[in-house]
């Protein structure tokens, strides 16, 4: 049996081509309303659901290394939230229930919402404070071919791109160096 043709490079140029236009899209105000909201926070915690959930675990950490108080909803040792935290979640689609529910736990607390997502309006019917638009195709909206990626990676690797974005900023707005962050890095490895 023949194997079909396959081009690594030309199939990877073209990820990375629709990633780039992504950030083409996206606004910086969101990203600075972001590091504000953050900024702001006696305490963090961060959800999402899925392969969202893994990049909200990863941001959680870095926003951990860069000295920000961030715990990963779920984990055993995540404190109750309340006035001055912020819930801050993924809703790629734009709605999950369990996102939905945990922002409304968050808001009778009276913690603020953050939520970063594809589709702002489904997500604005959710209580949320800050809706983070990030212009990239998730499962719901597969057919419309914006993406060669599969599924919804093309929303999550623009997540993780993002999201280290952010760190980045956040480093800025704190006057800290890259170097700062090892020394939050674990030793219990």
């Amino acid at each position: 049996m023949k194997k079909p043709k396959f081009n690594l490079r030309s199939l990877g140029k073209r990820m990375t081509d629709d990633l780039a236009e992504v950030f083409a899209k996206a606004d910086s105000n969101d990203l600075e309303k972001l590091c504000d909201a953050l900024l702001h926070a006696r305490r963090i915690a961060c959800f999402g659901v899925g392969r969202e959930g893994l990049m909200m675990q990863a941001v959680c950490m870095r926003l951990m290394h860069a000295g920000l108080n961030a715990h990963y909803v779920g984990d055993m040792a995540t404190p109750p939230i309340g006035r001055g935290d912020l819930l801050f979640a993924s809703a790629g689609p734009g709605h999950f229930p369990t996102v939905e529910a945990l922002l409304s736990v968050a808001r009778n607390a009276g913690a603020q919402t953050a939520v970063v997502t594809a589709q702002p309006k489904r997500a604005a019917k959710m209580p949320v404070d800050l809706l983070i638009y990030l212009p990239a195709q998730t499962m719901v909206d597969v057919d419309q071919k914006i993406s060669v990626m599969t599924m919804g990676s093309h929303y999550e690797a623009a997540q993780l791109l993002y999201f280290d974005i952010l760190t980045i900023r956040l480093l800025e707005r704190t006057n800290q160096k890259r170097e700062n962050m090892y020394t939050r890095y674990t030793n219990l490895k």
